[in-house]
């Protein structure tokens, strides 16, 4: 589990004001208060000229507007919290991450799967922070309480109930289900360790038409963990309770308790053949006592400066709304059970791939990777951090694209194929991995082994036969087929492919392929010196071989 900072009421360490919040209305001033006090806040926006008012006299210093657009013309933002009405928490991230910020966004992150795909995809290509406000992964006593699930407190979970219940501010455009229950849903999830397969929900609305106040979700794991969920904002008793239920044990988690955080260390035992429960009292649970939400606007603080995902990123945020979603849908439908693909949970992953792209379960993605269009990634396959496949590429089992690499359009890597770092593939460039295929004979036990060396070029539409090495810096030009080993720093073009000059480091044309045994050469460009030390080889003069 990623460590949740601990806050106090003092500054961070060398904070810079760069956050903007949009919105300081009844949640937003808290978070306006956090920022501040972390002496991380820049600009307040609100459309309300009294609230704005207000926010300038209370906090001296700090840059007041009306409009967003306000706070992203100053150079001095670097991220933005978001704390506006549910309705535009999708169009407003979006606004903010075209603008290169990044953003923190109260929940939901949308009001769609859809729309929170697209702006994920968003963030990802532009290297942006995208985090949800799930506070309640930020309570002392929920981190706590999660690390003993995970440490194996209670045994294999059983039952997870969780209560939120209260005679709160109504809303008028989301219901319960969307207001209250994703802080429950993210701590569920955490707990669970997984995405449930089974979704129901039910509920009533009583104030407004077509507007639950009252809804209980009930959520089915693969693992056979079972949960409910219980939200209203019309209940004239406030509550908000965890219950984890384990084989060996059980916690609970009481916002409104003296003790916060407690384990039962009951359990049921069998005494000719009639179950018998084992009476204990609660032990309570000791934690670190900090405030959830600047622990929460800290981690969006240290996110930016250290561009590490939190543990509310955008894919937590994702894998909770799936939930939200799926129960709404059941709601709709009389509390007809939906079904949901009983995939692991979405983690941080450092890396993009466009939502058309296939990234198969197993394969290994370094950090900073982008993946473009239609691209296949198959499982047991390796690519390197930086690296960037253009549109229609496939990356077969077994491939290893090395780190920096650029592969461009329509390029296919079998098995058999290697690159090594900072590789250029041109776009629909063939590499093989048969010498003599035939469709009616199977040929994958003399698949050959290609090595494209660390530096090389591959123009476009030539074609490297495998069992081929193409050395280090060499390029091969446009159209060329490739039948034997290139030597580093070699230029070849033709059909088949042929020695026809020598390249510099740095790509720049150093001399022809007539020049004599011992010529030493000079890059007009970056001024590296070469020496010819035989008839296919070209030593770089300061001894280091790459």
């Amino acid at each position: 589990m990623t460590a949740t900072p601990t806050a106090s009421s003092a500054a961070l360490p060398n904070a810079t004001p760069c956050i903007a919040v949009a919105g300081a209305g009844p949640w937003g001033k808290n978070l306006v208060r956090n920022f501040y006090e972390l002496g991380a806040l820049a600009w307040v926006i609100d459309s309300d000229p009294a609230r704005r008012a207000q926010m300038a006299a209370d906090y001296p210093g700090v840059k007041v507007g009306e409009r967003l657009e306000e706070a992203l013309s100053d150079e001095a933002v670097r991220g933005v919290a978001i704390a506006t009405p549910a309705i535009t928490h999708g169009p407003l991230t979006r606004q903010v991450l075209q603008a290169g910020r990044d953003v923190f966004c109260e929940k939901p992150l949308a009001l769609s799967v859809e729309e929170t795909l697209d702006n994920m995809v968003l963030a990802d290509a532009g290297g942006r922070i995208l985090m949800v406000g799930h506070v309640l992964r930020y309570h002392p006593a929920v981190v706590e309480l999660i690390r003993l699930v995970q440490a194996g407190k209670v045994g294999r979970l059983k039952y997870v109930a969780s209560h939120r219940l209260g005679w709160g501010r109504i809303r008028n455009v989301e219901n319960v289900l969307w207001s209250f229950t994703p802080h429950d849903v993210s701590t569920l999830l955490a707990v669970a360790g997984e995405m449930p397969n089974r979704v129901s929900a039910g509920g009533s609305a009583f104030v407004q038409p077509k507007i639950h106040d009252i809804v209980t979700t009930r959520l089915t794991f693969p693992s056979g963990l079972e949960a409910h969920v219980f939200a209203s904002w019309v209940h004239p008793i406030r509550e908000q309770r965890l219950v984890i239920i384990g084989e060996t044990g059980m916690l609970v988690f009481d916002e409104l308790a003296e003790h916060k955080l407690s384990f039962h260390e009951k359990h049921v035992t069998f005494e000719e053949g009639r179950p018998v429960t084992t009476p204990s009292e609660a032990i309570p649970m000791p934690f670190v006592p900090f405030e959830p939400l600047k622990a929460e606007a800290m981690a969006f603080v240290r996110a930016i400066e250290t561009r590490e995902q939190p543990v509310t990123d955008a894919r937590e945020g994702l894998n909770v709304l799936r939930v939200i979603e799926a129960a709404q849908s059941s709601m709709d439908d009389d509390g007809r059970t939906v079904e949901l693909t009983a995939e692991p949970l979405a983690a941080p992953r450092g890396w993009f791939a466009h939502e058309s792209a296939t990234v198969d379960a197993g394969a290994r993605i370094g950090r900073g990777a982008r993946i473009w269009h239609y691209s296949h990634i198959s499982s047991g396959s390796e690519v390197g951090e930086e690296s960037s496949l253009g549109q229609n590429c496939f990356v077969a089992k077994g491939v290893k694209v090395g780190r920096g690499c650029k592969i461009q359009n329509n390029v296919s890597l079998y098995e058999g194929v290697e690159l090594e770092d900072e590789v250029f593939v041109g776009p629909s460039a063939v590499l093989t991995n048969v010498v003599n295929p035939r469709a009616h004979v199977s040929r994958k036990d003399a698949y050959a082994k290609t090595v494209l060396r660390r530096g090389s070029t591959i123009g476009a539409n030539a074609t490297v036969v495998c069992g081929v090495e193409v050395g280090a810096f060499s390029f091969v030009g446009a159209g060329a087929v490739v039948t034997r080993n290139v030597p580093a720093f070699a230029q070849v073009t033709g059909n088949p492919a042929r020695l026809s000059g020598w390249r510099c480091r740095c790509g720049e044309r150093l001399c022809g392929a007539g020049v004599s045994v011992g010529t030493e050469l000079t890059c007009d460009r970056c001024g590296d010196s070469y020496k010819l030390v035989g008839e296919r080889e070209l030593s770089w003069q300061e001894g280091v071989k790459p």
